[in-house]
């Protein structure tokens, strides 16, 4: 309950902490940190409006997408304390309860009979079914590590100690911030911004979304931030007491949200054709990692 109600309040501010990063990087004011909440806000108190041509699932989908992100949400745990849902094999129900409310995201631009929709989604699909792999090695490879299989054993008894363990914690963090960037579909991988349908990815396969139903898909990307951010600390939470494990919790989130807005302010978005070989080398990275516990387990000796 603890992780859930942190990841809440952190959803609320972390978008906003992003764009005022790209703000300030860019030498102007800006918006409000709040802002961003402001507009999902005015959104919620909108009716929305559905096309002709879409049936039932463009209508249920972003409700579905929406309470797949609170389920798996429930999912993590908050250092040495469970999670609201916890059982072994539980980082496989995350990743597939996530894939299934990606699943009707998908399916509902296609519903929609526009081209450019169906085109964003084949590419969210293709980017989803990349990135997927990376995160089954590396927490395979944790729970290798720990002998545990379930998110709150796994970070319970996750320590480092030596070079090579820290240099896993390095690598996991990073594999975890890529993942995150391709699920949220951010730069380098997506430019939220862009107008441009021929590159868009998400944005185009909301356009007919309005209303309440584009206030939950907006707020429920701020909660997968904050929910990646918050497997983040997990990782080096650990057994700590709770007057420092919170402390720890929200300074990773902010040093989290403020490097997205770095790299979306210095870095260039990556070429279309590109993104699937990127998002595919973080395959690679994850077998350094699985690489790495073998040497700490004495595998290789």
């Amino acid at each position: 309950m603890i992780s859930f109600i942190l990841i809440i309040v952190v959803s609320i501010f972390f978008t906003g902490i992003i764009i005022r990063t790209k703000s300030i990087a860019s030498g102007r004011k800006g918006p409000g940190i709040l802002q961003p909440m402001k507009d999902i806000f005015r959104l919620f108190k909108k009716g929305a409006v559905y096309s002709k041509t879409t049936s039932f699932i463009f209508q249920m989908a972003p409700s579905i997408y929406f309470a797949s992100v609170i389920m798996a949400i429930m999912v993590i745990p908050f250092g040495q304390y469970k999670g609201i849902i916890s059982f072994d094999g539980d980082f496989v129900f995350f990743a597939y309860v996530l894939g299934t409310g990606k699943f009707f995201s998908i399916i509902s631009a296609l519903d929609t009979g526009s081209s450019f929709e169906g085109m964003g989604a084949s590419r969210e699909a293709l980017f989803s079914m990349f990135a997927e792999p990376a995160f089954f090695i590396l927490m395979g490879s944790l729970a290798l590590l720990t002998g545990h299989t379930s998110f709150q054993q796994i970070f319970a008894s996750l320590h480092f100690g030596s070079y090579i363990s820290y240099v896993l914690g390095v690598l996991a963090t990073f594999v975890l911030v890529m993942i995150s960037l391709v699920e949220n579909s951010r730069m380098p991988f997506d430019d939220p911004k862009t107008h441009l349908e021929l590159t868009m990815v998400h944005e185009v396969m909301i356009l007919d979304n309005s209303g309440f139903d584009l206030g939950m898909i907006l707020y429920a990307t701020n909660l997968k931030f904050a929910l990646y951010g918050a497997l983040i600390a997990n990782l080096f939470m650990g057994s700590f007491p709770l007057y420092l494990t919170i402390p720890i919790f929200f300074g990773i989130q902010i040093v989290y949200a403020i490097s997205i807005g770095i790299l979306e302010s210095f870095m260039a978005r990556f070429r279309m054709n590109h993104n699937a070989q990127y998002i595919l080398a973080l395959s690679s990275v994850t077998l350094l990692i699985f690489l790495g516990v073998l040497l700490v387990l004495g595998q290789f000796s």
